[in-house]
């Protein structure tokens, strides 16, 4: 029987950053108010953490003080994926090395492998692998989709224990579910399914709006895992408008201007991000005050 990872509300964390480089301090402080909020886990170095622009050498270290400043409160997931299976043979090496509770490994972008092509890049994956692995599925950012077989021979592995699935195709995700059988955990990729999905089986949400509304996000998921739809399904439409004001421009760019307007350092991004232009922030802002944030 494999382990499930964690339930409920995962940050998809932001990786706080200024001219020189990585912002440890205000990382630090970021990490401990999220746990004091209640979130289940935290995962660093994925899409919203800039993985993208980040050096392997950095990637490691932001993991390394991740764990070590968690200290064992929640797991904590770090993103080694990249589209080169060599390099995300190595970063994972890596994030093991440095005490990562579990690893969430994108499908390779760019290439556009096959289906065949992606079971043999995961199961490589996962047989170098010491800790459990989480595949994430999202093909709007990839250009590869993880078919519902594919994710049942994927679940096959005793070490692939889980998928993100950000399609944002819910009959994608309960075709998955069926076929899956109950040998891998599904998470949503997506703040705006993460009821409707939680309703059809999945364990949780791997978040980008925990990183700012992280209490009412683990209220959501607490009502879901309570088996209280009616309560998690008005939070879901409570929390939309600020759902879609943080994917108003390209992730993570809202989040970090979110993140910084709450005190957590510099609304900094590496090029080719900006910072997130006047008016999307403007309605950003009026959203989260709308929810009582102070901004």
């Amino acid at each position: 029987m494999k382990n499930t990872v964690f339930q409920g509300m995962a940050t998809a964390m932001i990786t706080p950053m200024n001219a020189r480089g990585i912002d440890f301090d205000n990382m630090g402080r970021f990490i401990d108010w999220q746990i004091a909020s209640g979130i289940n886990a935290l995962v660093v170095m994925g899409t919203t953490g800039e993985n993208a622009t980040i050096e392997p050498e950095d990637q490691t270290e932001v993991i390394r003080y991740t764990v070590e400043r968690v200290a064992g409160r929640i797991p904590v997931i770090a993103g080694t994926g990249t589209n080169n299976t060599e390099h995300v043979l190595r970063n994972t090496r890596e994030a093991c090395r440095v005490g990562a509770d579990a690893v969430l490994v994108v499908t390779p972008y760019y290439n556009k492998a096959t289906q065949n092509g992606l079971v043999k890049h995961f199961y490589a994956v996962a047989d170098a692998s010491t800790v459990p692995v989480i595949v994430y599925n999202v093909p709007t950012r990839t250009s590869v989709n993880i078919l519902p077989r594919t994710a049942a021979t994927l679940a096959e592995h005793p070490n692939i224990v889980g998928i993100k699935e950000a399609s944002g195709n819910m009959a994608q995700m309960v075709e998955m579910a069926a076929l899956c059988e109950g040998k891998l955990d599904i998470y949503s990729g997506e703040d705006a399914l993460t009821v409707p999905m939680m309703a059809m089986g999945a364990k949780g949400t791997i978040s980008v709006l925990s990183n700012v509304a992280p209490r009412e996000a683990v209220a959501m998921t607490d009502a879901c895992l309570a088996g209280d739809y009616k309560t998690a399904a008005a939070w879901q439409c409570k929390l939309l408008p600020l759902i879609n004001a943080l994917f108003s421009e390209v992730n993570p760019i809202p989040a970090k201007a979110a993140v910084s307007a709450m005190g957590f350092g510099e609304d900094w991004l590496r090029l080719p991000l900006t910072p997130m232009e006047p008016a999307a922030r403007a309605k950003l802002y009026d959203e989260m005050r709308k929810l009582g944030i102070k901004v």
